[in-house]
Formats: structure tokens, sequence, C-alpha cells
């Protein structure tokens, strides 16, 4: 019998390679995606991508997606407390096992792990340690197609906000960037892959200046 696992999602490159890694995996069920939203835009927290586009991932993915709400200004207090209620709701249901897409930040695993085994659940991480330069090749060999959402300017220039996740944008990052923006540098949408059931439709839209972070808006 397989095993219920709820995958932490982004909407990003890492979550999805989680989601085709554990996909693999023998005796794992993927039951369902967790989603942070900032209840402030409607917008995926820290990506800034609409909701509706995240509603059209998951239903691609064929797959319930639970959502946090969390307001613009969240204290690290707010934040454990609303991710608590929605997670005790979902352990109650039988899914004892969260997956997430992290790569190489010790210091967050141990944190999602500590967290998770406070009440009862497991963490489980099922692209971690990969090279992030061949994972990068990874998704793109696999048929995913991606579009940076948001750019950290003290990392990256502001010209890559929009650009295609391709071979061209990975030769292009400077050096000390990680490929995969595992520190940060940059987040994306995907929008194809061997996870869904169809393209997801976009649009890229306007440029958004908020200091330091840069953000495309997708439609």
């Amino acid at each position: 019998m397989s095993e219920p696992v709820l995958l932490s999602w982004s909407g990003g490159k890492d979550s999805s390679l989680a989601l085709h890694a554990l996909r693999q995996m023998p005796g794992v069920e993927v039951a369902g995606l967790l989603t942070t939203v900032t209840e402030d835009y409607d917008r995926i927290s820290m990506h800034g991508v609409r909701r509706t586009l995240l509603e059209r991932q998951a239903a691609e993915d064929g797959l319930p997606l639970h959502v946090v709400l969390i307001p613009r200004e969240c204290t690290n207090e707010i934040y454990e407390e609303r991710m608590t209620a929605v997670l005790t709701g979902i352990r109650d249901a039988g899914i004892r096992r969260v997956a997430f897409g992290d790569l190489f930040l010790e210091d967050i695993r141990a944190y999602r792990a500590s967290r998770l085994t406070g009440f009862g659940m497991e963490a489980i991480f099922p692209v971690w340690g990969r090279d992030t330069a061949e994972l990068a090749r990874d998704f793109l060999r696999l048929g995913f197609a991606a579009v940076l959402v948001c750019v950290d300017t003290e990392s990256l220039a502001p010209t890559f906000v929009g650009r295609a996740f391709d071979e061209d944008l990975l030769r292009d990052l400077p050096s000390g960037v990680d490929p995969c923006g595992e520190n940060g540098e940059f987040h994306t949408f995907v929008h194809a892959g061997p996870i869904f059931r169809a393209p997801v439709p976009i649009r890229i839209g306007t440029v958004e200046d908020r200091g330091r972070f840069h953000y495309c808006d997708l439609e």
C-alpha cells in the first residue's frame, strides 16, 4: 500500500522536480500540494504569482491544493501559527509526511524537520544533495519550462526577471549564483513539463520594482 505524502509547493522549479521525483518513488502517493499565499495580494508568497495560476498548476498536476494564508507583514509567530493549523488538519486526515524541494541549505532543512516532528509528522527531501548545475540541466532535459518571476537584485541584474529558465539563462548567470537559485537569487514559475496533464498558459506582464526584489507579473 502506498503512503500519502503532502508536497510543499511554491509553483517553481525545485518543487516541480520534487514532485517528479516523488512520483518515481515506490510506495509513495502524492496526496496534495501545500502553498503559502499572501492574503493581501492573493499571490504566492515570495514568488508573487497570482493565485489563479497556482490553482491552474494544481489542476494540471491532478492534485488537491491546501493554502496557508498569511498577512503581508508576517511575523514568524503568525506564520507558524497558521501553518500549524493547516498541517494539523492534514495530519488528522491521515497524512504524516511532508516533502520539500530543498537542495542544500542545512538550517532550513533542520527547521522544517524540527517543526514537523513537534506535532507528529515527518519531513522528507526527495532532491536533497543533488548537484545543482546537474539538476538545472535535468530540469530542461525532462521537458520542463519555467520563467523567472522574482529576482534578488543584490545577486542578479533586474533584466533577468521575466526570462525563460533555459540553457541561455544558465550560461548568462554570474559566477557565484546558484544554477537553481537555492540561495534565493531568483524564483521561478513552472508552466509546462511531465508533471502536468497540459501546459499552463501564461503571458508575460509588467515588471514591478519593489526595491531589492523585482517581480514579473504573469497573466
